[in-house]
């Protein structure tokens, strides 16, 4: 049930890929390369590339262009030794870094009763170990291929398509494991993350995001209501090596706008999660959104930095949130540093010394229709933001928009939308987008860049002193980094949806984005 395409003409071709984890581990060694999802295990999105400059950005020109077989896609490429790889719904592909030609071609046909159940089709990555590369199917398979030729090595069943799940997420390579999560938590299903041998696919650990009987949080739900729980976990996580410690966000609980049946802050829903490497043992929990009842998911990409924090040099991790907040934790314990309103936000009137959120009268979920900031789709959403080093700055993809949210009646039933409800998004002037730069320590916005629309792309940062972002208006464009000055901008035709990365090839500088069906790759003229 896969098929496995060659492309003639590969002679020379370097598809020699051996990539051991200390090559992930310090991956910001190799700038010339995209070893993982978020460029490193730190969740940074940042490039030490500096060839392409504020300076010189204005000459940047497309190189060339990929067509994706599918619907429009949000893949955040690797790039290793010359060969990017790429992923759509049901395939892995190879293409040569230098030109965009393709190499091997591995797909998976779709069952023909697959549904996607509040989110559309679609792939965010893959990971690669050793010589292997892995990669999330929408049925819920976890596949392993080889790296120079595109044949199926393994493939595991991870959970059961028809009830709803789906893998939509890019796995995390962590030592020998490979590290993934679920989709699926509008259709009711109940969220976890796993770990899986990378050498034979075997089940290394599971840790399940809505605890059953006897698990810590189980007591945060009523009744039977942790079966149908949600809390998914698709977008990927974060790792820190010293401590072995995985960071994963997770989603919203189930059903979304009909809290009745889920009285409790519902754990570990809204939640990011700090899981020991080796056994999937739950190290701490923060939870920004208890008993969310507006879709605000917290599945971000954590973001790993080493920072000052009230005078004492702290390890921590931060997060733009879907729900409005900026969060300061500290990544060894889990502790509530520093939060503050990044965006704007009607449902809170701040946050407590814990870090937990005081909920304004009259914003929950009504039959008649509530009107809050921000939307469904939050104030930020799954694509990533980036850190730069250089500035010591998180900049973040914003959304500005307000929603009328409705509660329904909830009534489970596997394999169908769970939602409780609904939700009218306002649109037009009411609307609008940015890029924010926030400083780590106290998320006060350094600057800010307007968009016309909400937008639906991440950034990346560079050590040419830029941001890259993208708009709904089919606009690819980059930013200074310390004044958010734009330098350069290019109309894709499409709206872009993926996370930019960059790499090099043959000593020059590239930056790689998708947009709508194609990936485009830019250099310097």
């Amino acid at each position: 049930m896969r098929r496995r395409d060659f492309v003639s003409g590969l002679a020379g071709m370097p598809l020699a890929a051996q990539v051991p984890f200390e090559r992930v581990l310090n991956a910001g060694a190799e700038p010339r390369n995209w070893l993982t999802y978020s460029g490193n295990l730190l969740g940074h999105r940042y490039s030490p590339l500096a060839q392409i400059t504020v300076e010189n950005a204005a000459r940047l020109r497309p190189v060339w262009v990929y067509q994706f077989p599918d619907t429009s896609n949000q893949v955040s490429p690797l790039v290793v030794d010359g060969v990017m790889y790429l992923t759509a719904p049901q395939a892995m592909m190879a293409v040569d870094a230098r030109t965009g030609r393709n190499l091997w071609r591995w797909s998976r046909p779709a069952p023909k009763d697959l549904q996607t159940i509040g989110f559309g089709r679609t792939n965010r990555g893959a990971a690669i170990l050793g010589d292997t590369l892995y990669a999330g199917t929408l049925d819920g398979y976890l596949v392993a291929v080889d790296a120079k030729s595109g044949v199926e090595r393994w493939a595991v069943e991870v959970a059961d398509y028809k009830v709803g799940h789906c893998i939509t997420v890019a796995p995390l390579a962590v030592r020998d494991k490979i590290v993934v999560g679920i989709s699926g938590g509008e259709a009711g299903v109940r969220g976890f993350v796993d770990a899986y041998d990378a050498r034979t696919g075997k089940r290394a650990w599971r840790f399940w995001t809505v605890p059953g009987p006897g698990e810590k949080g189980h007591d945060t739900w009523l009744n039977e209501a942790w079966k149908t729980g949600g809390a998914t976990t698709w977008v990927t996580g974060s790792y820190d090596a010293d401590l072995d410690l995985v960071y994963w966000g997770v989603g919203n609980p189930g059903p979304d706008w009909n809290g009745d049946v889920r009285p409790g802050d519902n754990l570990f829903s809204c939640s990011f999660i700090a899981l020991e490497a080796a056994t999937g043992k739950l190290r701490w929990h923060f939870q920004f959104t208890p008993h969310d009842t507006h879709d605000w998911d917290a599945t971000h990409v954590p973001v790993l930095v080493d920072a000052t924090i009230r005078g004492r040099a702290r390890k921590l991790v931060i997060n733009a949130n879907r729900n409005g907040f900026y969060y300061v934790l500290d990544r060894v314990t889990g502790e509530f540093l520093h939060g503050n309103a990044f965006a704007k936000q009607t449902w809170a009137s701040g946050l407590d010394d814990k870090g937990r959120p005081m909920a304004l009268p009259n914003t929950e979920p009504t039959e008649q229709g509530t009107l809050v900031w921000p939307s469904l789709q939050g104030a930020t959403n799954w694509f990533s933001p980036t850190y730069s080093p250089r500035t010591g700055w998180l900049y973040v993809p914003v959304r500005e928009m307000g929603a009328i949210y409705y509660k329904r009646e909830a009534v489970y039933k596997p394999g169908t939308f769970f939602a409780g409800g609904g939700e009218m998004a306002q649109a037009g002037d009411k609307a609008w987008g940015a890029v924010r730069a926030l400083e780590v320590a106290t998320g006060k916005t350094m600057w800010d860049f307007r968009l016309h629309s909400p937008t639906w792309a991440g950034l990346m940062s560079t050590a040419g002193g830029l941001v890259f972002g993208g708009s709904n208006e089919s606009n690819f464009f980059a930013l200074e980094a310390r004044t958010g000055k734009p330098v350069w901008d290019y109309q894709t035709g499409g709206r872009v949806t993926g996370n930019p990365v960059s790499f090099e090839v043959d000593g020059r500088q590239h930056v790689a984005v998708a947009s709508d069906r194609v990936l485009l790759v830019f250099s310097l003229a």
